[in-house]
């Protein structure tokens, strides 16, 4: 469990998970609104060598990044409505290439995501900041 006190901690946490990404690793991330995903995957980009500019995939499903150390395909499940227009996409197909899927909003189709797949969840906390916590498989919906 790690508590991150701003959106540059959330970036940083980011920043040191891509040291130990490597083509075909996935990476869900789940939380409410307002949690930290973006920015866990801004920091995620950024400690992979990319300068390009990061936003949330929610209205085009996916962005592709490749100016990276590995090409980076992140997804966002938020305005999915089944594992049928995930699969119409081409879902599948990604997960094949050879760099890094992230997923936010993970755990709206935990089933489609591989058993090696690295699970996090985000948490705003009352107090403010954010407790980022791995799981150790998929949520149960």
């Amino acid at each position: 469990m790690t508590f991150l006190s701003s959106a540059d901690d959330t970036m940083a946490w980011g920043h040191s998970l891509a040291a130990s990404l490597q083509p075909g690793d996935v990476v869900a991330l789940c939380g409410q609104l307002g949690a930290g995903k973006t920015h866990v995957v801004k920091g995620l980009l950024d400690g992979l060598g990319s300068n390009e500019d990061v936003t949330s995939p929610t209205f085009s499903l996916v962005h592709e990044y490749q100016k990276a150390r590995l090409p980076v395909f992140h997804f966002d499940f938020y305005r999915m409505t089944s594992e049928a227009e995930l699969l119409n996409i081409g879902w599948d197909e990604y997960l094949d290439e050879p760099g890094v899927v992230v997923v936010e909003w993970a755990d709206m189709f935990p089933s489609l995501l591989p058993p090696h797949a690295q699970w996090f969840q985000l948490e705003v906390l009352p107090e403010g900041g954010r407790r980022v916590t791995a799981l150790p498989a998929a949520p149960q919906p």
